[in-house]
């Protein structure tokens, strides 16, 4: 080669080194395009209501709440109540009414009273056959729209005022199903009027304007054509001092709540307000993480939950108390007792592959799914480790086939019209799966599932990276933070960001609104999900999961465990002295009886209140008092008949919290256990403890 041709191809060769280092250089400074999101396949449910009659056109093209405070608003005719602290509202025929609730105590429920209007807001001359639309919600509130009527009522959780914007001139008329006793303006003011109702109640009502207030009849008032706000509110108790309150605050109003995820520890919550300060009502719970709060201590609302108080600020900051996301036990086992579960394990894991299971409800399949996933932790944890590859391949040739979609009988799809996981069977029959085709219980089946997952990603690392695309499709179905996260999916589909817990009920209408049964499963999702973020080095993810499982623990042990003598102050007379566990909570009421059983099944209701059995179950029964008294309450049901030794498990279990070694005996006489238990389990969990006898 001449020197010419030489001199050439150097010249090429640094021509494309220069393109190269170039190209290099532009993309580091264009990211590539993030890829979308997993999906299952879409699928068209045939049982799935249609959102389109109750939200706004501009909701429709995101994914929708279901599992809602206000979800009976969007169900069948809209008109069921909905519990809004601390009025139980309901919106029919162009109108919406309030009820200040009272509440009654028995062996076998706390409950209200069918809801009776105390007051109703509507147009005068409005259309009674005209609905609601939903324009607006978030975390804490949610607007309804009258359009017929030219009223938008801002429905905001805690305030004790129902505010009502009313947008152009309009007759508005207050009536009730009691009788006024008397409607008077207030020391002659045409801003603030006072109405007395014949079941001993006085409520307040406010307008931007000034108007007059004329007596239609002895049950209705109306209000001149008026344009602005209207508030109305009920004053709590006879003290003068709470009206004054009222009348304080009554100028400012919230128009909508939203709650920020700020980290693993710290929730706070921003209204948007009009006005000078806002004042809102706080539930137990929050009083007891609030970091930054202006409290009236003595005005209060009574509610289902406890005493409502005022707090006074337009921004919250709640820091519950961090949990440990571990993936073992947090005080570690015995070494004594190490040969005895190493032994139970084999067996167990021997059982894996000698069994097939039938099953095809995705609840069931998950916690046979995550039963095995514990069997793997806890062989890592005694240092048995020559079984986990028979739990690999058992995990994995269970788990694959949903996420591939190869399952034989059912498996997961998406649906776009509401924005979230379906499975097949129960894409057309309501009861398949639970409900699942109707958005009940998600983070239940789809935990179990996270939970598998994570583990199997833990001691497969190659195989978690494979399938993560799927893995995040189903743990945000029920945890995703928002439309920036992922925008196929509702925000934290079943968590209460008010409430602190999760609900479940999906897109079924009920009377007393949403409820949830079992405390300790909602737990298992976020902490599942917390693992999730762990095995995949996702800090938010974690935090995230850590967080909500935090919040549900506390939301547990104050509303479902009942302690004796009413230590906590929420249950009162019959229901605190015959219940350690509530079975369902609603909204608006509390239950003794469970989906599946009757109230005498206390085996029952303190098993499902404790499935499954994880590291994480040290704190949410961190009381050993009270498990104490939950097992001494339940352990007589033990001997009725047809109690299997399924349920006596989770009893025994708790006994070891502070009696271990009368419940080690019982544990080892057991031959049979829950689907998602196992001999295995409940030796590393009572080996695990740190007392012996309490």
């Amino acid at each position: 080669m001449n020197e010419y041709a030489k001199t050439n191809m150097k010249i090429n060769m640094l021509s494309s080194l220069a393109l190269v280092v170039c190209a290099l250089c532009f993309s580091a400074l264009i990211p590539l395009a993030t890829p979308a999101p997993f999906l299952f396949p879409e699928a068209q449910s045939t049982i799935l209501p249609d959102p389109s009659t109750f939200f706004a056109p501009n909701l429709l093209s995101s994914p929708l709440p279901t599992n809602s405070f206000f979800q009976n608003f969007v169900l069948n005719n809209g008109d069921q109540p909905e519990y809004i602290h601390p009025y139980t509202i309901r919106s029919a025929n162009s109108s919406l009414s309030l009820a200040y609730p009272s509440f009654s105590y028995n062996s076998t429920a706390v409950s209200t009273t069918p809801f009776e209007a105390d007051l109703t807001i509507f147009a005068s001359n409005s259309n009674k056959n005209g609905h609601h639309v939903v324009s607006d919600f978030n975390d804490l509130s949610v607007t309804l729209d009258f359009p017929s009527s030219n009223l938008r009522f801002y429905l905001v959780r805690g305030t004790p005022f129902l505010t009502c914007f009313v947008y152009r001139p309009t007759s508005v008329s207050l009536s009730t199903n009691h009788k006024i006793v008397s409607a008077s303006s207030a020391s002659g003011s045409n801003t603030k009027f006072i109405v007395k109702l014949d079941n001993y109640q006085t409520w307040l009502v406010y307008t931007s304007s000034p108007t007059e207030l004329i007596d239609s009849d002895s049950s209705t008032l109306s209000l001149k054509k008026i344009s602005g706000i209207i508030r109305v509110a009920v004053v709590p108790d006879p003290d003068p001092k709470s009206e004054k309150v009222l009348d304080h605050f009554s100028s400012c109003y919230p128009i909508s709540g939203a709650a920020v995820l700020e980290n693993s520890n710290t929730l706070s919550y921003k209204f948007e307000k009009k006005g000078g300060d806002l004042l809102v009502l706080a539930h137990p719970l929050h009083l007891k993480l609030l970091s930054n709060a202006t409290v009236l201590q003595n005005f209060k609302y009574k509610s289902i939950d406890g005493d409502l108080v005022g707090i006074v600020g337009d921004l919250w900051l709640l820091a519950p108390k961090p949990i440990p996301v571990t993936w073992n036990s947090v005080g570690g086992v015995k070494k004594d007792a190490i040969s005895e579960i190493k032994s139970a394990i084999r067996r167990d894991v021997d059982a894996l592959s000698s069994t097939e299971s039938s099953t095809k409800s995705s609840y069931y399949y998950g916690k046979l799914v995550a039963r095995a996933a514990r069997l793997a932790l806890i062989a890592e944890e005694v240092a048995c480790s020559d079984v986990i590859p028979a739990i690999r391949t058992y995990l994995s040739d269970k788990i694959e086939p949903w996420l591939d979609g190869a399952f034989s009988g059912n498996g997961f799809l998406y649906d776009k019209t509401w924005g979230g996981i379906i499975t097949k069977s129960s894409r057309t029959d309501p009861t398949a799966d639970f409900g699942f085709g109707i958005y009940n219980d998600h983070h239940f089946h789809l935990g179990y599932f996270i939970y598998g997952i994570s583990v199997l990603a833990k001691i497969d690392p190659i195989w978690g990276e494979k399938y993560k695309p799927q893995a995040y499709s189903l743990v945000e179905d029920f945890l995703n933070k928002g439309k920036q996260s992922n925008p196929n999916y509702a925000r934290l589909r079943c968590f209460d960001l008010y409430k602190m817990h999760s609900w479940a009920g999906g897109l079924t209408e009920f009377p007393d609104g949403r409820n949830q049964e079992s405390t300790s499963e909602a737990v298992n999702a976020y902490y599942a999900a917390a693992l999730m973020g762990k095995v995949y080095k996702d800090a938010q993810l974690e935090a995230t999961g850590s967080l909500l499982a935090a919040l549900e623990i506390q939301a547990a042990q104050m509303w479902w465990h009942v302690r004796e003598g009413g230590k906590n102050q929420i249950y009162k007379k019959g229901f605190a002295k015959k219940n350690r566990v509530v079975g369902i909570l609603w909204a608006i009421k509390r239950d003794s009886k469970l989906w599946f059983a009757t109230a005498k099944a206390k085996e029952a209701r303190l098993g499902i209140q404790m499935l499954p059995i994880l590291p994480v179950t040290e704190v949410l029964f961190s009381d050993e008092g009270f498990a104490s008294e939950l097992v001494n309450w339940a352990l007589p049901a033990f001997r009725r008949k047809g109690v299997t030794d399924r349920w006596k498990g989770f009893g025994y279990a708790l006994q070891g919290m502070y009696d271990k070694e009368r419940a080690l005996e019982k544990i080892r006489s057991l031959k049979d256990f829950d689907d998602g238990n196992s001999l295995s389990n409940l030796l590393w969990w009572i080996h695990s403890r740190s007392t012996s006898v309490g």
